[in-house]
């Protein structure tokens, strides 16, 4: 195997995790990427920044109803993923791994997105509603285009994607130990946020915060889950067995390709869909019905799993 296929593959959190279009697309342009930028020493948080430049870069194209501004949006959210894809790769091959770096890569596909639905909205406010859904003719989106957003994002693709991103973390630590996951968890978060003074740490500790309520809110939706580990670390500490981490992983493998379809490319393809057909309305309904119809089920089975794996343990 070649040096750079190699560098490739151990840029892969876990071939578990990684789906279809990660491995054979996004991850080997986003290594390509950071090997060009490893060249120049440029730094990963620059990259990062340049995503969330391109991403919403996008969203200002999607306001614009035609093709060329369309397809120029399509390549910019592309670009940008491949940059999302480039810093972590960068980071993990030059050993810059910094506070701000985890800060800006947290939070540039919540801003990619968040101008997005803006522009998306802005761009519908005034425009007729689709024969089949007003009560008459000449009615526009109005105020109710902004209502459906919000509540696509924030009921829905807000969790979805938490939820996706915790199951993805749950099962990289049962396959890799605490080195290869990032599982945190509220106190350890505020406890940290506590530990710190505001003066020189304003922005970090800020971080912290919403942060922490980032994995609040995971842990809030997963009861099962929660009671299950925290039974194994009463019991086992950081030395799980062999057997249980492997039969974790194989109930929570099946799991996986809904957490992938709930992050970013399936998202991403209908986007790119109902943008070219003119109706990006139809991308905040896929939303709302069908991947909320996978979220709850992956829920489901993630915490039947949990559930039956704790009565078992809890049994010996």
């Amino acid at each position: 195997m070649s040096t750079e296929k190699k560098g490739l593959k151990a840029s892969f959190k876990s071939m578990d995790t990684e789906e279809f279009l990660d491995i054979y697309f996004n991850r080997p342009i986003g290594y390509a990427w950071a090997l060009f930028f490893r060249h120049f020493d440029v730094h990963p948080n620059v990259v990062t920044i340049l995503s969330i430049l391109l991403g919403i870069g996008a969203g200002i194209m999607f306001y614009y109803p035609d093709l060329k501004h369309t397809l120029a949006g399509i390549i910019l959210l592309m670009w940008a993923n491949h940059y999302d894809s480039c810093d972590g790769q960068l980071a993990r091959m030059t050993g810059k791994k910094t506070r701000w770096g985890r800060m800006l890569d947290g939070f540039a596909g919540d801003l990619w997105f968040i101008a997005i639905y803006f522009t998306i909205c802005l761009r519908l406010t005034c425009q007729p509603l689709p024969l089949g859904i007003g009560s008459s003719e000449g009615m526009v989106w109005g105020a109710g285009i902004w209502i459906i957003a919000a509540l696509s994002g924030t009921l829905c693709h807000s969790q979805q994607c938490a939820l996706a991103d915790y199951y993805r973390n749950i099962h990289l630590f049962f396959l890799k130990g605490k080195a290869g996951s990032e599982l945190d968890n509220f106190k350890q978060q505020r406890d940290l946020f506590y530990s710190l003074p505001w003066k020189g740490n304003f922005w970090w500790k800020a971080f912290l915060y919403f942060y922490g309520n980032y994995t609040r809110k995971q842990e809030r939706m997963t009861p099962n889950f929660q009671r299950f580990y925290a039974f194994i670390q009463q019991k086992y500490g950081d030395d799980i067995p062999g057997t249980l981490r492997n039969e974790f992983r194989s109930l929570s493998l099946p799991l996986m390709k809904y957490a992938n379809i709930l992050t970013f490319n399936t998202r991403a393809i209908v986007l790119y869909v109902s943008l070219l057909m003119g109706e990006p309305w139809v991308y905040f309904i896929f939303e709302m019905t069908v991947m909320t119809i996978l979220f709850i089920y992956m829920r489901h089975r993630h915490e039947a799993l949990s559930a039956y794996l704790y009565h078992k343990y809890a049994r010996q």
